[in-house]
């Protein structure tokens, strides 16, 4: 009876108040940051263990280490979530929904990118306390562009397909990460070493050709558009002068 009488209660705060859909966002965020400090410390714990030369290392690169862990997990899980909303949810579908996909989000969808936000946060805390030993000015940059526009998608829920799309990039983000990790250990000359570099730049010529791919939809028809102005304008003209003649 004791404990029924707590579950109640506690299943109630739940639904109606950390589900609820206008507190998600703040409640995604909140389990963001959390979910960062616990990959931290269970990479201190873990890494301590079972790598050897990780004791040995100077306490910024340990640091360094832990944070990269967080950056890794956050790009698994924000990887995923929007491969599935961009290919195989219904969210964005034509067929379920009405209406144009741009104002399109679920309740999902928003604690995703909310949960990218506290990742977001929790990072540039480490990056500006550290600083500059766990990135420069670029880093700090970055990371306030990001965390305005994921915040702003979130609390809009405007443009979240498009914020997913852009968010598939992260996937390069563990292959970097580990490069990092096999030269800290002393890995450099070795095979996986090797392996990780033609994979980044496998990676990063497919996120390149994505983004060309965006210049030739977005920008070029613009261009296009301009120099076909610029030439009909030149013909205009040369048709004035033709008709000028003949009067």
């Amino acid at each position: 009876m004791g404990i029924k009488s707590y579950q109640n209660p506690a299943e109630l705060l739940v639904k109606e108040y950390l589900l609820a859909d206008s507190f998600i966002p703040y409640t995604s965020i909140i389990c963001g940051i959390c979910a960062c400090k616990m990959v931290y410390d269970l990479t201190q714990l873990f890494s301590s263990v079972y790598f050897k030369s990780y004791p040995s290392l100077p306490k910024i690169q340990r640091t360094e280490w832990s944070n990269r862990s967080i950056s890794t997990f956050h790009a698994m899980f924000i990887t995923a979530m929007s491969l599935y909303f961009v290919f195989w949810s219904n969210l964005y579908s034509d067929n379920q929904y009405a209406g144009m996909v741009t104002f399109r989000s679920s309740a999902l969808s928003t604690f995703s990118l909310g949960a990218s936000v506290g990742y977001f946060l929790a990072d540039l805390g480490m990056i500006i306390w550290f600083y500059p030993f766990l990135g420069g000015m670029e880093y700090v940059l970055h990371h306030l562009l990001s965390l305005a526009a994921v915040a702003y998608s979130m609390l809009t829920g405007e443009g979240q397909l498009y914020t997913f799309m852009v968010l598939i990039s992260e996937t390069t983000t563990p292959g970097i990460n580990l490069r990092w990790y096999l030269d800290t250990v002393g890995m450099k000359r070795s095979k996986a070493y090797l392996v990780n570099g033609v994979v980044i730049f496998v990676a990063w010529l497919v996120k390149q050709m994505h983004s060309y791919g965006l210049l030739l939809i977005f920008v070029v028809p613009s261009v296009l558009s301009v120099m076909n102005l610029f030439w009909f304008g030149k013909i205009i003209r040369g048709l004035r002068k033709t008709l000028a003649k003949r009067q």
